[in-house]
This record gives structure tokens, C-alpha cells and sequence, in this order.
């Protein structure tokens, strides 16, 4: 394994639980503990936890933080109460995406981007340049902390133990500070990447400390049939709650109204990043392809990259996302196909070794959490 690969400070407990470790973004991470089937279920039913250290985060704080916020992301953080946050990216200006990001309000003065892992410094670059003639210090803090994601059914009743903080007071996208393990001043926010209820928390990144609170979140977790879960659960819990992925439903060739996601982006908020070629998509009619959830009706599995075929097996579009889904028990894919073909119930083609594998559009997500 080449030396360049990064590791975070769980990586030697990763391997003592005898994790399969694969290279993610740059960083050595685990893939998956006792299976990823287990692990998606646990999830689904109980609770999992996931070490998510890879992932990035940016401060703003000054006076002109807000500003350089609105510039650079899509959604509207005037809408933000402190201690709230929201779904947004960052967009080229041809409105594409540079990276999805959750915004967290600290204060009128003090947000937190947190942003993906293979894009860390393409992002902190970005942002560092555009927010340049704004009256705020933007900072890089990945290092500084270890991220948790407790997600699942039981994930509050798992935390709940090992806090202060009464966390069925914080509601979905917002997050508080309290006391986990011992340790003041954390960062806890009801998110995740699970398509499920959960936590993400942000405790400091040295190995004692980061081991010390895996092991205490495991223990309480014990009751519920606790599973740490690695990045495949990760992916196939996300493709059933329909979550976009770097590099797959967004990237840099990829609008916003192609992903799907403009119900996050503002245009009424004034001019940012990337709207006015975002206006014009929207003036010249919309755009001419859509990702779509597909079903694969028939035997086979539809992979990244596969093509999609219309009813005379012609191409007319391709697979970004495609996998088994283990907790709806069918194989499902996130896909680019022209308008025309985006209604539910339309008929198409996934290629599979090159046979034509049927398959019909679904509305999304794929998958919904019950309600409690």
C-alpha cells in the first residue's frame, strides 16, 4: 500500500476489528467489518457507526462571513437560525458543482462548511479564493477533529447514554453543543448520510481521545446490536435514500437541475456563484437530461458507468449510481437519461455485459424512513 495515503486516527482500530480497508479519496478507510449486508441492516433497524474523519471542515468567521456564505453556496442561509443547518454546494460558474456541503449557523458571524473527502483541498482552495474579498478568515479545521456518525433508529437512544444534552430537542439538520464522554464543547448534529435518523459528532482527532469515544459509543450501542459500519453500507444506504454522490449524481460536468437538487438552490436570494448560467438553463426551458431512480426488473446488476438503452437498445443515457439494495431487496440505480424518458413507469434498458437488462423509472427516493 502506497505511503501517500492518509489516515485518520482511527485507522489502527479499524484494523484491530479486522476491517477490509480499501484507498477512498486519498485516505485509507475502512470498506466494511462483519459484511456489508449486516452493516446496512444494522442501520435500517438498529444502529451503526461510522467513522467519517475523512471529511472536511471549513470556518468562516468576520463580519463578512454571511456575505462570502451566500456568494459561494446555493441555498439561502438567511434562512438559517443559529444552531441550524442546510443541504447546499458550491458551484462553478457554469453552474456545476465544485462539492455538496452541509452549512452550519454557529452565529450572524460564524458558519461551518463540512465537505467531502476526495475534494478537501479543491474545496479549500475554492473557498479561500472566492471569499477573498469578503471581510472574514476562512479556516481549515479537518484535522482538529475526528467525525462520528451514530446513525439509525436506535442512534438517540445510543447517544443519549453517553451526554447531557437531551437530544430529542434537536431536530433534524439543526445540532447543539454539550458534553459526549467527558469531553465539553461538542459539536452534536442530527445528520447523516443514511437516508435514516441519526448523529454526527465532532470530537477532538487524537488517537486516545478518538478511540476512547469509539469504544464508549460501541458499548452503549451494545444493547441495540451495535455494528461499526464501513463505506460500503455507507453507499448502498445512501443510493436508497436517494443521496447524491461526489463524482456520480454531481460533479463538474453535472448542473444542478440535471442532479436534481434545485429545490436547494435559491435563485430568489440574489446573485452567487454559478446563478446566472443556472437562469438560463431554467430560461432555454430546463435541462435536457435528468437523473432518475430505475428498478431493474429483470436478473442482473446495473454498475456505475453502464449504459441505459431505450426500447430499440439504442443509448440514451448512463448509470451513475447501481447497486443491490440490501434493506428494499431489489437492485436499484440513480441514472442520466433525456427528459422524455424521466416518468415513472417509463421502460428501459440497463446494458449488462452487453445484454439489454429491463428496467423502469421509479419516483425517488428509492427509500423513506418510517415516521415515528
Amino acid at each position: 500500500m502506497p505511503e501517500t495515503l492518509r489516515k485518520a486516527a482511527l485507522n489502527p482500530i479499524h484494523r484491530l476489528l479486522g476491517a477490509k480497508m480499501v484507498d477512498f479519496g486519498g485516505w485509507d478507510m475502512p470498506v466494511e467489518y462483519s459484511g456489508l449486508i449486516a452493516e446496512h441492516m444494522a442501520v435500517r433497524t438498529g444502529v451503526g457507526l461510522f467513522d467519517v474523519s475523512h471529511m472536511g471542515d471549513i470556518q468562516f468567521r468576520g463580519q463578512g462571513s454571511f456575505d462570502a456564505v451566500q456568494h459561494i453556496s446555493m441555498n439561502d442561509a438567511s434562512r438559517l437560525q443559529v444552531g441550524q443547518a442546510q443541504y447546499s454546494a458550491m458551484l462553478y460558474p457554469q453552474g456545476t458543482f465544485v462539492d455538496d456541503v452541509i452549512v452550519h449557523k454557529f452565529s450572524d458571524n460564524d458558519y461551518l462548511f463540512v465537505i467531502n473527502a476526495g475534494t478537501r483541498e479543491k474545496d479549500y482552495n475554492w473557498v479561500r479564493q472566492n471569499a477573498r474579498q469578503f471581510d472574514c478568515h476562512v479556516s481549515d479545521y479537518s484535522d482538529y477533529y475526528t467525525q462520528l456518525a451514530i446513525q439509525g433508529p436506535k442512534a438517540e437512544a445510543t447517544l443519549q447514554k453517553l451526554t447531557n444534552v437531551d437530544l430529542r430537542a434537536i431536530k433534524f439538520y439543526w445540532f447543539a453543543w454539550g458534553t459526549v464522554c467527558g469531553l465539553p464543547n461538542t459539536l452534536i448534529a442530527r445528520t447523516g448520510y443514511t437516508g435514516e435518523d441519526g448523529f454526527e459528532i465532532y470530537i477532538p482527532s487524537d488517537a486516545a481521545t478518538s478511540e476512547r469515544v469509539w469504544n464508549e459509543v460501541l458499548e452503549a450501542g451494545r444493547e441495540f446490536d451495535i455494528k461499526p459500519c464501513g463505506l460500503g453500507a455507507r453507499n448502498t444506504l445512501r443510493l436508497e435514500a436517494a443521496l447524491s454522490l461526489y463524482g456520480h449524481e454531481i460533479s463538474e460536468k453535472i448542473n444542478v437541475f440535471e442532479a436534481g437538487l434545485d429545490r436547494f438552490c435559491k435563485l430568489e436570494k440574489g446573485t452567487f456563484i454559478g446563478s446566472e448560467a443556472l437562469k438560463q438553463v431554467q430560461a432555454a426551458g430546463g435541462p435536457e437530461r435528468k437523473l432518475v431512480g430505475l428498478e431493474v426488473v429483470e436478473r442482473g446488476i446495473a454498475r456505475d458507468g453502464y449504459r441505459v438503452l431505450d426500447g430499440q437498445g439504442q443509448p440514451i443515457g448512463n448509470v451513475a449510481s447501481g447497486s443491490p439494495a440490501p434493506f428494499l431487496k431489489k437492485n436499484i440505480v440513480l441514472a442520466f437519461v433525456p427528459r422524455a424518458y424521466a416518468e415513472p413507469g417509463t421502460e428501459v434498458a440497463v446494458e449488462i455485459r452487453s445484454n439489454p437488462v429491463k428496467a423502469k423509472v421509479v419516483p425517488l427516493p428509492f427509500y423513506k424512513k418510517p415516521k415515528v
